[in-house]
């Protein structure tokens, strides 16, 4: 018999697990699907199939449910499935959960000690090189089902890939190549990196191993035509604390925060350590090299939400809200130049990536306007103009949500910016969610479409937009 979930933030309202795989044909649609998105949109999050072991559980722990919406000819389909990680299966035939929720790998049942796993696959989505992926951050890819969402399983690249791969991977448009690193590369704690760069066919063609100043969560990074850059925040992972009854990952402020900027066609031995104040960033927009620095535009944090001090005490989480900033690394003096752009709250940041690693013009993102769900924060869809500063929102209606805006062009040829943001929003008074999709120049006219589901879609994580066109 499944047990109940406890009563915590990241189990209840809109974050509570699903519980169900589910097809709908045919979406009851307000408005009309532009005739020129031919694709499927993807959203990643995690949905643990069975209660946590002992409470010691975190958001970011569940079980990688992935949602389909597959559109053609105005017309959109649902599917949703969990992926079939080791973990997943092991505990389907145990019928409850056997590996830790939370970050504590001791809290492991003995039926399942040293058992080597696959992931979550619970965090985002990349398509490349004819695989579509799901990501978290700890291991390798895992490869699915673009139409079915059959889980394939691990994808390791002919066996050549070396350590995990992070969420966030960067796809050069240009090059067609796929960008990741993996931090704590030689182990859980360890403080190495390893980047990693895959031709347009899928090959591995560059590895390099990186030691970092410290073990530390680093959940994202940035690239340019000619650089990788590799933020370290002070948010480290430390075995022994965990021995001696302390948090796996804990916010040290007084380590600062420590910048990677290794050349492209360079090797480790070529990569420059920029020190800086401690602050924190899950999420970057998009980069690129202008006047002799480094561009780039992300969500930054004073602290990290969801995680405690060393001593286990949490800090205010007031200061655990992302701001949208740009970054200026001059390289020549070894120093990070900070610029303000916004003063609302927001997350998820995306933008048009056929633009990826060169100037752009319009960014996206997920934000906090007037009264917005407990816990979530995020009711809106923002446009932000970096030529001109202007900001263009779209808020959903009180008591509901909106989640990453995933950009889809126009056509192939399209300016930048010329497509559409899509989006999955929840609707508080009917509890149930919706997948929108807004003209990405006009956004505070609101969704040309609606496609509505008869269900939620528990706040997750990340998506993507695979165009078919």
């Amino acid at each position: 018999m499944a047990k109940p979930y406890p009563k915590e933030d990241h189990l209840i309202g809109n974050f509570a697990p699903l519980r169900m795989e589910s097809n709908v044909d045919d979406l009851i649609i307000e408005g009309n699907v532009p005739l020129e998105i031919n694709g499927s949109y993807y959203r990643n999050g995690p949905d643990p199939k069975f209660s946590p072991r002992g409470g010691k559980s975190h958001w970011f722990g569940g079980d990688g449910m992935v949602h389909a919406f597959h559109i053609n000819n105005g017309k959109v389909s649902y599917i949703n499935r969990w992926m079939r990680t080791v973990k997943w299966l092991k505990e389907h035939e145990a019928g409850e959960a056997l590996f830790p929720s939370g970050m504590d790998p001791t809290d492991t049942d003995p039926s399942v000690q040293g058992l080597e796993t696959d992931g979550l696959a619970n965090t985002s989505i990349v398509s490349h090189a004819g695989k579509l992926l799901a990501l978290e951050e700890a291991h390798a890819p895992f490869e699915f089902d673009p139409f079915t969402l059959k889980s394939i399983g691990s994808h390791t690249f002919d066996s050549k890939l070396q350590g995990p791969v992070t969420a966030h991977p960067k796809v050069d448009p240009v090059t067609g190549e796929l960008l990741f690193f993996g931090y704590m590369a030689d182990g859980f704690f360890s403080d190495t990196i390893r980047y990693t760069s895959v031709s347009k066919d899928g090959k591995i063609s560059k590895s390099e191993l990186i030691k970092a100043p410290f073990p530390s969560m680093v959940h994202d990074f940035f690239a340019t035509e000619n650089y990788i850059i590799i933020p370290v925040f002070p948010l480290t992972g430390d075995f022994e604390r965990v021995i001696n009854g302390g948090p796996a990952f804990a916010w040290e402020p007084e380590k600062g925060s420590h910048i990677c900027v290794m050349p492209r066609n360079g090797t480790a031995k070529d990569a420059k350590w920029i020190e800086a104040d401690p602050t924190f960033v899950f999420h970057y927009m998009n980069s690129y090299e202008e006047n002799g620095s480094i561009i780039c535009d992300c969500m930054e944090f004073g602290l990290p939400p969801l995680f405690p001090y060393a001593d286990g005490t949490m800090p205010k989480q007031s200061e655990a809200e992302a701001k949208h900033a740009r970054w200026e690394i001059d390289i020549k003096n070894s120093k990070l130049i900070k610029t303000s752009l916004d003063n609302i709250t927001g997350e998820f940041p995306r933008f048009d990536e056929r633009f990826a690693l060169r100037k752009y013009a319009h960014g996206y993102y997920a934000g906090s306007i007037g009264n917005h769900p407990k816990g979530m924060s995020l009711n809106s869809i923002i446009h932000y103009d970096y030529n001109t500063g202007e900001r263009k929102s779209y808020t959903t209606a009180e008591g509901g949500a909106v989640g990453e805006p995933v950009f889809a062009p126009k056509s192939k040829d399209s300016k930048d910016g010329e497509g559409w943001l899509i989006a999955t929003e929840y609707n508080g008074a009917e509890n149930r969610s919706n997948l929108i999709f807004l003209d990405a120049q006009h956004v505070d006219d609101g969704p040309v479409a609606t496609a509505q589901l008869p269900h939620r879609v528990p706040y997750g994580f990340h998506g993507w937009f695979e165009n078919r066109a």
